[in-house]
C-alpha cells in the first residue's frame, strides 16, 4: 500500500523497517515513484554522432561516428550548474549552457573500430557487466550472389569478413578479436549473437554452425565448440579416420570400382541435424505401442515429412543456462523474410553436455506458448552478475503485464495464430530491452504503443507519454513530450521517436527523426531538476 509522497518520511521509514525477505530491491526500486523525470530540454546541442545505448549498469553511453568507424563512449555525468541570488529554486531558469550535450556527458575516448573496408554494425553491441566488456561487430559489404563452397548453404548472403571485437570499456583498449571469413551472421539487433555469463553464442547462418566462445578475465576470446557439423570435439577425427579405413580398404579391391561413391562428407547429415532427426523418430516411435499402428505412424508424421525436416536451417540461438541452448530452425526463406509469423518454424532445446535434442516444438504449439506465458523469465536468461537485468517486466514476475497479455489473447480472432505471434519473437534477442525502473509494471503504467522497454524507434505522436502511478490512484507522475515544434501542420508528414533511459538515474533522451533511415533532426533529454 502506497503511505506517503515524501522522500524524507520514506527514507525514515526505510530506516526503523525491514522489507520482508528477498524484497529489499523492490522497496528500494518504489523511490523512483518520487524521482522521476520533471523537466525536458528540447533541441540539445549534440555532436554528429550515431547515439546507441547506456551500458546496463548505467556506467557508459557508447555512440558510433556516422561514417561508421570509430567508437566513441561517453560517461554519464549528471548535471550541474550555480546560479546567483536568493531565489534559485526550480522556477529558475537553466544556463544556456545546459542545452548542449556535454552538460550531462563527458566524453572518455574516441577508438578506430572498423577497417578501411569495413563498416560498424551499428545495431549490434553486447555488454558484459562483471568486467566491464563490450563486444561489438565490423563486417564489409554483403554479397549478395555468393558462390556456393563446401558446406555453405544456398539462398544466404556472404561478407568476405566479419569481425567480433571485445573491447575493455574503462579505457577502450583493444582486448581480442574473433573473424569469420565468407560466412553470414545476422548482427541486426543482436539477434546472431547471445551472451550468457562468460559464453558468447554466434550463429553463422552461411555454415549452419553454433560457434560457442568463452570470454576469460584475462579479455581472451576462446574457442570452446562448434555445433553443427559436428557435435563432440573429437567427432570429425573419428569421420575422417573412418573414411580413411574404408578408402584404404577400397584401394584393396577392385581398381576404380568406388570412384562414383559420394564423398563421405557430403553424403551424411550434418551432426545436429542427425541429433534431431533421431530425437523426431523417437518421440513418434514411442507414440504407439501397437507395431501396425507404429509404422503406420511413422510413415504419416515422419517419412512423409523426412525431407522437409533434412532442408531445415538454423536461423536463432540462445542460452537458457549454461549447458543448454534453444535453437529456432525454419527455412531459408524464414531468415530473409520481416514478416515470420505465418511462416512455419521449429523450436528445440539442445544439451551442449550430452549432444542431445531433449525438447522440440512446432511455432504453434500450445505446451511451448505455456511455458513461455508462465517461465517467461527463464527465457531471458539473465547472467549471474547482472544487478538491473534481473527486474525487466514480463508477463510471468508481473501481475499487469500478465493481465495485458491475456486481454489481447481474448482479442485475437484466432488463438493459433495469436501463439504463433507470440512465439516468432524466440529466441529472444540478447539485452535488447532497458532495465530501467521506470518501465517497471509494478510502478509505472503507460502506452506500450508509444513506448516500451525493448528499444525500438516508433511511430511519433503529438500527445505527451504519461506515466501514472500503479499503487497511487493512477495517478499522473510524469510525462514525456518530444517537443510542439515536431507536429506537422498538416497530419500527414510522419515522424519516429525513439528513446533511451538510463538504468538507474531519472534521465532520458529522445531523439526525432524524420525517417527510420535519416539521423534524427532533434535530440531531447528529459531528466530530475
Amino acid at each position: 500500500m502506497f503511505k506517503t509522497n515524501n522522500v524524507t518520511s520514506r527514507i525514515f521509514e526505510r530506516q526503523i523497517r525491514t522489507p520482508a525477505p528477498g524484497t529489499s530491491v523492490h522497496s528500494a526500486r518504489r523511490f523512483y515513484e518520487n524521482l522521476v523525470p520533471s523537466f525536458t530540454i528540447y533541441d540539445v546541442e549534440c555532436p554528429d554522432h550515431s547515439f546507441f545505448k547506456f551500458t546496463d549498469d548505467g556506467q557508459y553511453f557508447v555512440c558510433f561516428s556516422r561514417n561508421r568507424q570509430d567508437l566513441i563512449v561517453y560517461r554519464p555525468t549528471w548535471l550541474s550548474f550555480s546560479c546567483k541570488g536568493e531565489d534559485c529554486d526550480n522556477n529558475q531558469e537553466l544556463p544556456p549552457q545546459v542545452k548542449r550535450f556535454e552538460s550531462f556527458f563527458t566524453q572518455l575516448y574516441v577508438k578506430p573500430l572498423a577497417s578501411c573496408n569495413e563498416l560498424i554494425c551499428k545495431d549490434f553491441f553486447l555488454y558484459m557487466e562483471s568486467n566491464q566488456f563490450g563486444i561489438f561487430a565490423t563486417s564489409t559489404a554483403q554479397i549478395q550472389d555468393a558462390r556456393g563452397t563446401d558446406g555453405a548453404i544456398l539462398g544466404v548472403p556472404s561478407f568476405e569478413k566479419i569481425t567480433i571485437h571485445l573491447f575493455r570499456l574503462e579505457d577502450g583498449f583493444k582486448l581480442d578479436e574473433k573473424v569469420f571469413h565468407n560466412d553470414c551472421v545476422n548482427l541486426t539487433h543482436n539477434m546472431g549473437a547471445f551472451l550468457y555469463d562468460d559464453l558468447l553464442a554466434v550463429v553463422s547462418l552461411r555454415y549452419q554452425t553454433i560457434h560457442i566462445l568463452q570470454i576469460r578475465d584475462s579479455g581472451n576470446l576462446v574457442d570452446v565448440r562448434a555445433i553443427g557439423a559436428y557435435c563432440r570435439e573429437d567427432d570429425e577425427l573419428f569421420i575422417n579416420s573412418s573414411s580413411q579405413l574404408a578408402g584404404n580398404r577400397g584401394d584393396l579391391v577392385d581398381n576404380g570400382t568406388n570412384h562414383d561413391q559420394p564423398n563421405s562428407n557430403n553424403s551424411f547429415l550434418s551432426g545436429i541435424k542427425q541429433r534431431l532427426l533421431s530425437f523426431i523418430f523417437r518421440e513418434i516411435w514411442s507414440e504407439e505401442t501397437d507395431q501396425t499402428q507404429r509404422v503406420q505412424c511413422l510413415k504419416k508424421k515422419f517419412y512423409f515429412h523426412f525431407q522437409d525436416y533434412v532442408d531445415l536451417v538454423i536461423l536463432k540461438v540462445q542460452f537458457l543456462d549454461r549447458h543448454h541452448l534453444l535453437i529456432k530452425f525454419g527455412s531459408v526463406d524464414v531468415g530473409a523474410s520481416r514478416n515470420t509469423d505465418q511462416l512455419p518454424a521449429f523450436f528445440a532445446v539442445y544439451n551442449m553436455e550430452t549432444t542431445e535434442i531433449v525438447a522440440f516444438y512446432q511455432n504453434a504449439a500450445d505446451e511451448l506458448y505455456l511455458l513461455f506465458e508462465r517461465f517467461c523469465d527463464h527465457f531471458h536468461a539473465t547472467s549471474i552478475n547482472s544487478i538491473y537485468m534481473n527486474f525487466i517486466s514480463s508477463h510471468s514476475n508481473n501481475i499487469h503485464a500478465l493481465e495485458q497479455l491475456k486481454s489481447m489473447k481474448n482479442k485475437a480472432t484466432s488463438i493459433s495464430q495469436f501463439v504463433k505471434k507470440m512465439l516468432s519473437s524466440l529466441p529472444l534477442n540478447c539485452q535488447s530491452m532497458s532495465p530501467s525502473p521506470y518501465f517497471d509494471q509494478s510502478l509505472f503504467r503507460f502506452d506500450e504503443k508509444l513506448i516500451s522497454a525493448t528499444d525500438r524507434p516508433r511511430q511519433s505522436t503529438d500527445h505527451p507519454i504519461r506515466f501514472n502511478s500503479r499503487r497511487q490512484g493512477d495517478i499522473l507522475k510524469f510525462k514525456i513530450k518530444t517537443g510542439p515544434e515536431f507536429g506537422s501542420a498538416d497530419g500527414r508528414s510522419k515522424k519516429y521517436s525513439h528513446f533511451l533511459f538510463h538504468p538507474v538515474w531519472p534521465l532520458a533522451l529522445s531523439f526525432i527523426q524524420p525517417s527510420l533511415f535519416l539521423p534524427p533532426s532533434a535530440v531531447n533529454i528529459h531528466f530530475r531538476r
